[in-house]
């Protein structure tokens, strides 16, 4: 197929513009820091897909509609708000309103630098009146000014004289896209905001609003520099009232002169501060971006950047395609993180208000291990975030008669916003996943201060959770029973392996963590008895499995079900729980995503090599994949069992899922845990890439296809770096002391700037090759990647609707 993005290594870029596609490519070209994001919207603001500024955390809350109530159901539901919106420029050509839609378009391309972390834009344009101007955008949202994001915005007269007049707006109110039918959530979100005031002064304004329901105050603030190559001065005016404040720049432009208007924008918020003390906040933000300049605020961005990518770059030789698509990836997960700052990092990062906003178990799961990895500071930002939401989480557990503490399934704020209780209430494992990033972050990283502060506290109360939900059973085994796994075509079910077995590793960490840290643990309440309870209890834990078929079932008696009938299923009822009853899907085998799978990669220790591969391929006739997650984790384990074709295949479909718009609602934003698993799928996949209780161990081997794969992860503060051609790796750590390391079953010794090569052993030959359910082939590698060597296979996943 041929992309529909230019392929090249270190950028995005696009020519022409399709009014149809443009939804998508708003979720593509937009930018965020982790606290302000910008959709890519054209700058006149119209035509548009969706409207898009968002500030993280920022929501209106509404009621949570119930055809029937219900015990512990959340009252109030959480929905991400579009805040006042500064990216908005529009131009006027001799009084013609600049639009691609009307006069011609002779020249229309957009570009994603991944390197300065700017959109530029140029479009060449003929008014209906026959008047010709070039106009060039850049558009920043900067790394090191938290709440900046910034325009610098060019006009030059081509054919002949024209009187340009520039619009630069401030909007609010801007229509979000809405599931609700309920008429009094419909009203909230139509308009969330109410003024609180408006002020000018000179080229600037900045407008506060407040939400009507959550009480959240925002102010954004835009200044401008004007600058002109014409005979004559440009005119400027500023007004702001309610939801809109606007500079008017007019110019006479002759023939090769130009325009240009640089704006900056700041954008604050919070719970409590005054409306006075936010509007300073964000007008000292503006002023202090303008002091700076925009050849500054755009050399910072490139600079941190660079920071970045000296250790979180991947180099793929071989496949053109998948080296762009790897860096989009990191691109995508860094900007979603970089200065949330006691932020979540939602579903769909700052790209979009799909699912509403919220945050899930797959921040923990997918998210921040790539971020432990290549950015420990956001790393270290998220989690505390989370362990600000502990007060939720205890009074959540005691609404639901637990002990501990119940982390939120999908929230802004950290309250429950979930109405369907079997998918997310019942899905206590994302509990097991916030302990797993803790532990894991504080393995990489080796922050006790972190751990101290935050992360014992986490630990433990996730421990006091898993035994309160579980029971003793007279097989003197410990059983968790109606919980619902990541599978989301499985609920209520007993003994979940995915559930039992990272909660076991969850209960062991909080044991280690007290005893290393008995003050700790005191100030927590633990008593002197619960450290070896909890290992009595993890000892205990039940793990099925089925001796008749060798595999783990899913959960108790799961592979004694009747199997889908994937046959009799069209490629148009998927995903099928939007054309299937989910009691049927409950009680059938059939696999949303990775769930069993997902285990042998979490909890690898926990299974042996011959474990993995049977379990491997008997979840791999019945995972059909209707969620984004499932991809990356398959391909991690087809690697692991031996199947690099399948492995790339995989690695093909989560890599252009975005870019490709695979699953058909990229308009509603990227998915962010998604792009974090295309990492995933390198290091851990072909990397072989696993953290262990005694260090990091790796067991490389590449396709044919791939003849060298690099990346870099930080350990203790300090990078090291991986080299891997198909028939050796190469080590090398790029500072702090000595570290030991497993390359298959050796063990490596390693000095800061000393490279150690060690061969690859031969690949042991796989199996045969696992059929997935019929129809659901993954995404060759032939299609999504152009690698003509590349096995293909002729079906790929429909291209339809899903939620994680």
């Amino acid at each position: 197929m041929t992309p529909r993005y230019e392929v090249d290594d270190w950028s995005v870029s696009i020519d022409g513009v399709d009014v149809l596609h443009l939804a998508q490519e708003e979720s593509i070209f937009g930018l965020a820091n982790g606290h302000v994001g910008w959709r890519g919207n054209l700058d006149e603001g119209d035509p548009r897909g969706v409207a898009g500024s968002y500030l993280n955390g920022v929501f209106e809350e509404h009621p949570m509609p119930y055809a029937e109530d219900g015990y512990g159901y959340p009252e109030n539901g959480q929905s991400v708000i579009n805040v006042p919106n500064g990216q908005v420029i529009r131009l006027l050509v001799d009084d013609e309103p600049f639009d691609v839609r009307r006069g011609t378009v002779s020249t229309h391309r957009r570009r994603l630098d991944m390197r300065d972390g700017q959109v530029h834009r140029v479009v060449e344009w003929t008014s209906p009146a026959r008047r010709t101007v070039r106009v060039e955008s850049t558009r920043i949202v900067s790394l090191d000014h938290r709440s900046i994001a910034a325009v610098r915005y060019t006009v030059r007269a081509v054919d002949g004289p024209a009187r340009i007049t520039v619009l630069s707006e401030v909007l609010a109110n801007e229509p979000l896209p809405s599931d609700h039918d309920d008429p009094r959530v419909a009203d909230l979100l139509r308009s969330p905001l109410r003024t609180v005031e408006s002020d000018v002064l000179g080229t600037a304004a900045t407008l506060v609003h407040r939400t009507r329901e959550s009480a959240l105050t925002v102010a954004v603030s835009m200044d401008h520099v004007v600058t002109s190559s014409a005979s004559v001065e440009p005119s400027v005016a500023t007004e702001a009232k309610d939801d809109l404040a606007r500079t008017r720049i007019s110019v006479h432009l002759e023939p090769g002169e130009t325009l240009e208007v640089v704006k900056v924008v700041g954008h604050e918020w919070t719970p409590s501060a005054s409306a006075a003390t936010l509007r300073d906040r964000a007008e000292a933000a503006v002023g202090a971006a303008l002091r700076e300049g925009w050849d500054g605020i755009a050399a910072g961005q490139r600079a941190r950047l660079e920071s970045y990518w000296e250790c979180a770059d991947v180099e793929v030789d071989g496949i053109p395609r998948l080296q762009q698509a790897v860096r989009f990836a990191l691109f995508q997960v860094f900007q979603a993180s970089a200065r949330a700052e006691l932020r979540s990092i939602p579903g769909k990062g700052l790209t979009g208000s799909g699912y509403e906003g919220h945050t899930f178990w797959d921040f923990e799961a997918f998210v921040l291990p790539v971020l432990t990895s290549t950015s420990p500071d956001a790393a270290e930002q998220a989690l505390r975030w989370r362990h600000a939401t502990l007060p939720h989480a205890r009074e959540r557990a005691r609404t639901l008669r637990l002990d501990g503490a119940a982390f939120a399934w999908r929230t802004i704020d950290g309250r429950e916003s979930s109405g369907y209780w079997p998918a997310s209430t019942a899905a206590f494992h994302i509990n097991a996943a916030v302990a797993g990033a803790v532990q894991h972050y504080v393995r990489a990283t080796g922050d006790i201060a972190f751990e101290r502060e935050c992360g014992v506290e986490m630990l433990v109360e996730t421990a006091r959770l898993w035994c309160s939900l579980g029971r003793w059973g007279d097989d003197g085994a410990f059983h968790i029973d109606g919980v619902t796994g990541p599978d989301e075509y499985s609920a209520i079910v007993d003994d979940n392996v995915y559930t039992n077995v990272m909660a076991r590793r969850n209960l062991r960490a909080a044991a280690v963590a007290v005893r290393e840290h008995p003050d700790v643990a005191t100030a927590l309440g633990v008593a002197a008895t619960d450290a070896d309870t909890w290992d009595t209890t993890a000892r205990s834990m039940s793990i099925p499995f089925d001796q008749e078929r060798g595999v783990h079932p899913q959960s108790a008696g799961y592979t004694d079900r009747e199997r889908w009938d994937f046959r009799s299923t069209g490629a148009e009822q998927y995903p099928l729980h939007s054309h299937f009853p989910y009691f049927d899907l409950y009680r059938k085998q059939v696999l949303k995503q990775a769930d069993l799978v997902l285990a042998l990669y979490f909890a690898h220790e926990a299974f042996s090599p011959e474990e993995k591969e049977r379990a491997f391929s008997y979840y791999e006739e019945l995972t059909v994949r209707d969620s984004s997650l499932s991809a990356a984790v398959q391909s991690v384990l087809a690697a692991e069992v031996g199947h690099l074709d399948l492995a790339l295949d995989y690695l093909a479909e989560v890599a252009t899922l975005d870019l490709d718009d695979l699953h058909g609602n990229t308009d509603q934003g990227l998915h962010i845990a998604a792009l974090a698993g295309v990492w995933t799928a390198i290091t851990a996949g072909l990397g072989g890439m696993r953290d262990t209780e005694g260090g990091l161990s790796f067991r490389p081997s590449l396709p044919e296809q791939i003849q060298r794969l690099s990346f870099g992860v930080r350990i203790h503060g300090h990078p090291l770096y991986v080299s891997i051609t198909p028939h050796a790796a190469t080590y090398l750590l790029g500072g702090g002391p000595s570290l030991r390391i497993r390359h298959f079953d050796d063990e490596i010794s390693l000095s800061c700037g000393v490279p150690v090569e060690v061969p690859i052993p031969p690949t042991r030959p796989a199996a045969a090759r696992p059929e997935p359910p019929y129809g659901r082939a993954p995404r060759p590698a032939v299609v999504a990647f152009g690698c003509e060597d590349a096995r293909p296979i002729p079906a790929a996943p429909s291209e339809s609707t899903e939620r994680i």
